[in-house]
């Protein structure tokens, strides 16, 4: 007759782990709600006292203000883990954001966003090579800068990173160059639209095609005005769609020179890099097309979609750290740009011609 044997259990890691992270999601709660209370507190002023107030979204606050405690005082570490969900807020208020768009629309606007992003594309992955080549980087540098130039900034390193064998340093300095211009477009982009008095759909299409990573673009964007911060979103999910292609493209290439690993299953490649979230952007989209949620369902989800991008945004401040950035050198960042500037420009001029020819 077998005894049992009791075998004591091991703790549970899951609520430890969930509680790492509240200080950090608490800090990007704050940050945030400290940036709609400025505006708000802003605007009241300017009523009160009939003064023209600047219209500062809360979005640029909540940027200032983690920028200011990330370069000053600087993140505690027990805030670190809480902070980098950032991303997931990102992509969760982008799944959310699809309610506020039928299907139809989507196609509409995919079938203009798609020929500009080619043209993106080819213009940042070409413009990229040349002037990584005439500044003597690194190759694989200039192929990590390449893509995440092209595509989505820091998600489309990382994932090019293991896909092409590069180095660390090369990843740092590409993550360190396109954060820094990412910062940058931040403030230079929504002002040349209202320079350029660019319509909500014609800026969020611009910045949907010109700034790399997909929190920035989303800022942007919602800096502008928030049917820009939709556009910009929408058109950036379309260049996110693009990643496994492009990185699969480089890691073919690496590895016909003997210097990346050999993609056995191109399928299972895709989809392991493509961005679900882009799925589930358009799932939710379909539910809205359907008639699944009723007006008060719709506007729910599209507050929570903005209580999601609130803590984003936050988040985009304090990971920002300028004198990381500094410490990674200036070679990176001259090329990088110098690629944006030509980027900008080229990806401006598209914009301005398709709102002429399709009146967006």
């Amino acid at each position: 007759m077998s005894e049992a044997i009791a075998v004591p259990r091991q703790p549970i890691a899951l609520p430890w782990r969930f509680l790492r992270l509240l200080p950090g999601v608490g800090l990007l709660f704050a940050i945030g709600y400290a940036g709609k209370l400025t505006e708000a507190t802003l605007n009241a002023y300017g009523k009160t006292h009939h003064l023209a107030m600047p219209n500062l979204e809360y979005v640029l606050w909540a940027i200032v203000f983690g920028l200011v405690i990330s370069n000053t005082v600087g993140l505690a570490q027990v805030f670190r883990p809480g902070v980098a969900t950032y991303d997931f807020w990102l992509k969760a208020g982008i799944v959310l954001l699809g309610a506020r768009f039928l299907l139809g629309d989507v196609i509409k606007l995919g079938g203009v966003s798609l020929a500009l992003v080619g043209i993106e594309l080819a213009v940042a992955i070409g413009v990229m090579t040349v002037l990584g080549r005439w500044f003597h980087l690194k190759p694989k540098l200039t192929s990590l800068l390449a893509v995440g130039s092209s595509i989505c900034g820091v998600s489309a390193i990382i994932a090019a990173k293991g896909a092409i064998d590069a180095d660390d340093d090369d990843a740092s300095f590409a993550i360190a160059a396109i954060l820094a211009l990412g910062a940058f477009g931040l403030f230079a982009y929504p002002a040349i639209g209202h320079f350029l008095h660019m319509s909500d759909h014609a800026f969020g299409l611009w910045a949907g095609l010109a700034v790399d990573n997909t929190a920035e673009a989303a800022a942007a964007g919602a800096i502008f005005s928030d049917s820009a911060g939709k556009i910009a979103v929408l058109t950036k999910s379309t260049r996110n769609a693009m990643i496994g292609f492009v990185v699969l493209a480089y890691a073919i290439w690496w590895a016909s020179r003997g210097q990346a690993h050999t993609v056995e299953s191109k399928a299972a490649f895709l989809w392991q890099k493509f961005p679900k979230f882009v799925l589930g952007f358009l799932f939710v989209s379909l539910l809205a097309t359907f008639h699944a949620f009723d007006k008060t369902q719709i506007a729910s989800l599209a507050n929570l979609s903005r209580w999601a991008f609130l803590l984003t945004f936050a988040g985009v401040g304090l990971k920002t750290d300028f004198r990381e950035i500094k410490r990674q050198g200036l070679r990176p960042f001259v090329v990088g740009a110098l690629a944006e500037l030509t980027i900008t420009a080229v990806t401006l001029g598209l914009v301005l011609g398709a709102a002429a020819i399709f009146n967006l």
